[in-house]
């Protein structure tokens, strides 16, 4: 569960309130721990959406009504190492992270799903399987630190010598993604789609989320009617689905 001091500095690190040090300090969590940097992500989304949205005092106070009821019961803690005021509909934004991951927000609003409210990537473990080459682990390192440009690259060299691991082809797809090379990342995704692997239906999945990335709905829609019942993905194919 999230603390609510970390949504004072999300808010304080967008309007550029902190000091140098804890905006270094800031910068190097968002890059360690995945969780904060998700909320971040998800905060960020929420933050121009809301500060657009709600224009008007009467849109704003129906809104942080209902919001400020719910979300007391979901921050961890009441401490503040920051003190910042909260505009409304910052406030707005930070419990709806908590509550919703901004899916439920764009949803009642009449929005399309952002990509970051589902892109919620597996942990990447290839040294776990007895590989201890440093190649693979960089690649691994550099995966799940969000590092998806040195990522990609990592990957090339390890499929250049070795280019029947699926798995690679996979997370070079979605690092590939990440980068906006949505061309690339397409064509290895249909690839693995089409074989009859254990990655098959997680391909079609990272298909619908580079259609989704690139407000491509209709073929998004596709892809994700495309993925069985009983598919590791399939419940995440349906909730996405309910909202686009």
């Amino acid at each position: 569960m999230m603390k609510e001091e970390e949504f004072t500095f999300f808010e304080a690190y967008l309007s550029e309130e902190l000091s140098e040090e804890e905006r270094l300090s800031f910068e190097n969590r968002l890059k360690k721990e995945r969780e904060l940097s998700e909320a971040f992500n998800n905060y960020k989304e929420l933050y121009g959406f809301l500060e657009h949205k709600f224009t008007t005092e009467k849109a704003t106070e129906a809104f942080t009504k209902n919001l400020s009821e719910i979300s007391k019961g979901y921050f961890s803690s009441k401490k503040k190492t920051k003190v910042i005021r909260f505009k409304p509909w910052q406030y707005a934004a930070a419990a709806s992270v908590v509550l919703f991951l901004g899916i439920t927000m764009f949803n009642n609003f009449g929005g399309n799903p952002a990509y970051s409210d589902f892109a919620v990537h597996e942990t990447l473990s290839l040294t776990e399987r007895g590989n201890q080459n440093k190649l693979y682990l960089n690649a691994e390192q550099a995966f799940n630190s969000n590092n998806y440009e040195q990522a990609e690259q990592l990957f090339s060299e390890i499929l250049a010598s070795n280019p029947n691991l699926v798995e690679v082809e996979l997370y070079k797809a979605i690092s590939l993604i990440e980068i906006n090379q949505f061309t690339l990342a397409d064509t290895i995704l249909l690839g693995i789609s089409n074989q009859n692997s254990a990655y098959k239906y997680s391909a079609k999945w990272y298909l619908a989320l580079s259609k989704l990335k690139q407000k491509q709905y209709d073929d998004c829609d596709l892809f994700l009617k495309e993925i069985p019942v009983g598919s590791d993905v399939y419940e995440l194919a349906q909730e996405l689905l309910s909202v686009l």
